[in-house]
Order: C-alpha cells, then sequence, then structure tokens
C-alpha cells in the first residue's frame, strides 16, 4: 500500500505553495479488530469527501492489516503507533520496520507514552526515525515537555534537544518528509490543550530549529502538527495558527463524528490561510 511516491510528489509541490495540513488519529490502545473496522467504516464516506487534508489513521497493531483493507481504495493514509529500529532479531513482542512497510504509510515515533512509560530515550527515538525513513514510511516524531518544566520555563530546550536528538544524522533530502507533532505531555489526555497562540510559539521555535539544522526553504516544508486534547471545539484555534500544519488526535479520533468535524474544520481553516 505505501504511497510514498505520492508524499514525495506532495512535498515538492509544497515549495511552491502553503503546507497541506495533516491530521492524524492516535488510537492507542483502543478497540478490537472488529470494533476497528466498525469506526472506520462510520467515518470513510465523509473523510474521503474532505480532501484538501491528508488524514491519518493509526489503530492497533492488531487492526492494521484489516484497516488497510478499507483503505486500500481510498485517499486515507493508514499508520503505525510505533516500530521497532532492527529489521528483525530476538525482540519478542517488538514490530521491525519490514512488517510495517508494505501496509503502513506513516508511523508515530517518541510518543511521550512511549518516552515516560516505557523507558525510549532520544538515541532510540533516533534509530526508529532512521529506520522508517530507510523503509519508506513516513515518521511522525513526538516531541514535548512535561509540567514541571513547563512550569520552570524549560519548554523551548526540552523540545529543542529532543527534535535535534531525533533528527541526528538524517539528511535534508529525508528531512523534509518527516513531520512533527508538539505534544506537551500536561496535555495529553488532560483535557487541558495549550492555546493556539502558545502552541504557534513553540512550533516557531521548532521551524526554527529545523532552519539551523536545514535551511529555512526545507524548514517551511516541514509539517508541524499539535497534539494534546484536541478536539472539534479547539481545533480551529489551532489551525488558523501560522506554523501549525495539523493535529496529532488522541481520545478524539476514537468517535466517529468528532474525527470528521476535527477534519472538516481544519480543512475550512486552512483554506482561508
Amino acid at each position: 500500500m505505501n504511497r510514498v511516491i505520492v508524499l514525495n510528489q506532495t512535498a515538492r509541490l509544497q515549495q511552491k505553495g502553503k503546507r497541506t495540513p495533516i491530521i492524524a488519529g492516535n488510537w492507542k490502545m483502543n478497540k478490537t479488530v472488529g470494533e476497528a473496522l466498525t469506526l472506520v467504516d462510520d467515518m470513510l464516506e465523509d473523510l474521503e469527501v474532505l480532501d484538501g487534508v491528508d488524514k491519518v489513521i493509526c489503530p492497533p497493531f492488531v487492526a492494521l492489516y484489516p484497516v488497510l483493507e478499507l483503505l486500500e481504495e481510498t485517499h486515507i493514509w493508514l499508520g503505525a503507533q510505533d516500530m521497532h529500529w532492527e529489521e528483525h532479531g530476538a525482540f519478542t513482542g517488538e514490530v521491525s520496520p519490514l512488517m510495517l512497510r508494505d501496509i503502513c504509510d506513516f508511523v508515530i515515533i517518541g510518543h511521550s507514552e512511549r518516552r515516560h512509560l516505557f523507558g525510549e530515550i532520544d538515541m532510540d527515538v533516533n534509530r526508529k526515525v532512521k529506520a522508517a525513513i530507510r523503509h519508506d514510511i513516513v515518521p511522525i516524531i513526538a516531541i514535548g515537555e512535561n509540567l514541571a518544566h513547563n512550569e520552570i520555563g524549560q519548554t523551548n530546550e526540552i523540545v529543542t534537544g529532543q527534535l535535534r536528538a531525533a533528527l541526528n544524522g538524517v539528511a535534508a533530502e529525508d528531512a523534509v518528509e518527516v513531520v512533527i507533532a508538539y505534544e506537551p505531555i500536561w496535555a495529553i489526555g488532560s483535557g487541558k490543550a495549550a492555546d493556539g497562540e502558545y502552541a504557534n510559539q513553540v512550533a516557531t521555535v521548532i521551524r526554527q530549529i529545523l532552519a539551523e539544522l536545514y535551511s529555512s526553504e526545507v524548514a517551511q516544508q516541514i509539517r508541524i502538527q499539535y497534539g494534546g486534547s484536541v478536539t472539534a471545539k479547539n481545533i480551529e484555534e489551532f489551525m488558523s495558527q501560522p506554523e501549525i500544519d495539523g493535529a496529532l488526535v488522541g481520545g478524539a479520533s476514537l468517535k466517529a463524528a468528532e474525527f470528521i468535524q476535527i477534519v472538516a474544520k481544519t480543512l475550512e481553516v486552512s483554506s482561508k490561510k
């Protein structure tokens, strides 16, 4: 199913115009296979007609292939929630890029739950990013500070360090394809989202670091999402910001009507940018 060639063409077009908005739904450890198919079926028709936004669905591993069969002839992308950096080996319970490359278009890497619940470090994230790129899977790289860092004014320092580490050794021609998701940890699943202005300030710092790592031209092509208690009620606030190109959506992506509204409002706002 991998459609990276299409994504590459989209990225090239972005050099001449605005960045294509991207909304990704991270289902986390929710939905059985049957429930996943029902949810996708409930969203499919409405999402298909919302052209002009990249829509990504990231179900649990066990539902990837069944969901793939529903999405195969659509313009909706499929993503995994994580992967190992090795292609094969004695890593019980892990899933390799070789197992995902013919199924998934995207993979979420470095989510705060992977970092803080499962002990992933910056080096692990970097290895996964490079492995995804080698196997033509687009990484959605999640970065963000916790509440303690936020309260003492270390947001920029934490985000900058995570971003530099994740992209260490990644060439410019590959960097233009990645997606950066800024997710303040204190906002994930808490119902307490950052406001649009604050999220845009951090996204501006991210784009400045990308320009330092590569060039202004490359930085302007890379899409930056906001994540953390995103809903249909607040998506317009984030999408109206100049440096925010989409959202990594958690709980709201488990509700068909809500996710459809998020995509629809994203399209409406981005068309006016």
